[in-house]
Order: structure tokens, then C-alpha cells, then sequence
């Protein structure tokens, strides 16, 4: 990310409470040790830690004209390296800054990164984007485990999230049916795949048919296309930034609606067992 817009003294103001949060934020220690090594002068050590962080990032940005300094001490601060033994700690932070950096026009990654999204303008905008989706979910008669991700906290940033938690949702109800580990294209050879036994962990139907092999056939591709196009492409920035209609996220969701409920009926087999 070249540029990154001024970021508002509301916007900086909450972000530095998310970052500097008196129970599960960053310690004073952590704070003057990234200003330091970001070259951000630190004058008032002795405030209170989210002060403090403020009134640092506020003159910087200030002496910059851009929030590139802000963008870099978010980088620093939320690198998943930092939170390989407390990965419920960094999801619950990003999740509070995406509720702030939604409205600047950002959206912090599962990589700690920043994307440019379209910007949310108003709370009650991100409820409207909700009931609409779930309006028209409804009337298609969706998986209800599908509607659980159309909540407002997602569609503040854009509709890619929901469609993305919704495909994670899938990959869930798969581990939960056949007792497996794993993700992505490799879960769902293990689950799916006749392997060395010529039986599958989770069969679609009895499979005694050509007609019956090729259909659970087709449902394994057609979760590896869904899981290939949104599972995954967090990691990579181009794809994250395109926008995804309401259109779209709608006709999306309801992909992952079949599959929830063609997973919901699958047949264990005996080499579950």
C-alpha cells in the first residue's frame, strides 16, 4: 500500500483505544519500542498508553500529510507473528479495528495488512446492507447456518466478508461430519476422495452408480471452485481489494446454502468408522 488517506482524529483516536486498550492492548514498553523503531518521536512517554500512542501518531500524520505512519504502526502492531499463542486475541483485536477502519475506508487482513474497501458512512448503513441480505436470503430459503454471517459488523467493510465466512463455515461442517483436520482442496480430498480404500470418509449418495459417482464428483468440485475463489485469497491483496456486489454476495451465499445442506445429508461411511 503506496499511500494511505490522513485517517481522522475520531478514526485515530479509536484505533489508538483498540491498540492500547488497558486489559489486552499493547504494554507501554511495546509502544515506545515501535514508535522507536518506526522513527516516530514519543514526547509524552508518561501518558496514559492510548494517550499517549494518539498524540505520537497524530503529530506524525500531522508532519506527513498522509496515514502511512498510522498504516505502519497497525502493521508492526498486529503482525500475526506476534500472536501465535493467543490467535483468539488477535482475531477479536482485527475485528475491532475493522469496526473503526470500515468507516476510513480499510479493512485490516488475517496477514495484518491493510486494503483499501469502500467505505461504510453510516452505522445504520451497514444494518440496512444486513436486512436486505437476509430479506432475500429468507425468501430463498438458505441454510440458516449460512444467514448467521450477515451480520452488520461484516457488511460494514464489504460483502466479500460475509461470502468469505460463509465458505469457512463449509470447511467447519466438513471437519464436524468426518472427524478430519485440514482445510481447503486437501480437506475436502481427504472427506470426499475414494483414496487407497476405493470409500470415502463422507459420501453424497451410495455411489453405486456412474451417475451417482459423477455426481459426488461434481459436489467435490464444485466446493474446491468455491473454496479456491474465497477460502484462501485473504492472503492476496489484488483479490481482496475487488468489490462484490450485493447481487453477487447474494447468488454466493446461496452456493454456500446448497452445500451446507447436501453436507448436512451426507452419508458416513464405513471407513468413517
Amino acid at each position: 500500500m503506496t499511500t494511505v488517506d490522513v485517517f481522522s482524529e475520531t478514526h485515530l483516536e479509536q484505533i489508538c483505544d483498540v491498540l492500547a486498550d488497558t486489559s489486552s492492548g499493547l504494554t507501554g514498553a511495546e509502544i515506545g519500542r515501535f514508535l522507536a523503531n518506526l522513527g516516530v518521536d514519543d514526547p509524552m512517554p508518561s501518558m496514559a498508553k492510548r494517550h499517549r500512542l494518539y498524540e505520537a501518531l497524530l503529530a506524525r500524520q500531522q508532519k506527513d500529510r498522509s496515514g502511512n505512519i498510522v498504516a505502519a504502526f497497525i502493521h508492526r502492531a498486529m503482525d500475526p507473528a506476534r500472536y501465535t499463542e493467543s490467535a483468539g486475541s488477535f482475531e477479536s483485536k482485527r475485528q475491532k479495528l475493522n469496526h473503526v477502519l470500515a468507516f476510513a475506508g480499510y479493512s485490516l487482513g488475517e496477514d495484518g495488512k491493510l486494503r483499501r474497501v469502500a467505505a461504510a458512512r453510516t452505522l445504520n448503513e451497514a444494518e440496512q446492507r444486513a436486512g436486505r441480505l437476509k430479506a432475500e436470503l429468507g425468501r430463498r430459503g438458505v441454510h440458516p447456518d449460512v444467514l448467521a454471517f450477515c451480520r452488520s459488523e461484516l457488511l460494514q467493510q464489504n460483502y466479500f466478508h460475509a461470502v468469505f465466512e460463509a465458505t469457512k463455515s463449509v470447511a467447519e461442517k466438513i471437519r464436524n461430519r468426518s472427524g478430519l483436520t485440514g482445510d481447503g482442496a486437501l480437506l475436502i480430498n481427504h472427506a470426499f476422495g475414494m483414496g487407497k480404500f476405493g470409500m470415502p470418509f463422507l459420501a453424497f449418495n451410495t455411489l453405486q452408480t456412474e451417475t451417482e459417482q459423477s455426481e459426488h464428483s461434481g459436489m467435490m468440485n464444485l466446493m474446491k471452485g468455491m473454496f479456491g475463489a474465497f477460502r484462501n485469497v485473504m492472503a492476496h491483496a489484488p483479490k481482496v481489494s475487488w468489490p462484490i456486489k450485493e447481487e453477487d454476495a447474494l447468488d454466493l451465499l446461496t452456493i454456500a446454502s446448497f452445500l451446507h445442506r447436501r453436507l448436512d445429508t451426507a452419508v458416513r461411511t464405513p471407513r468413517h468408522s
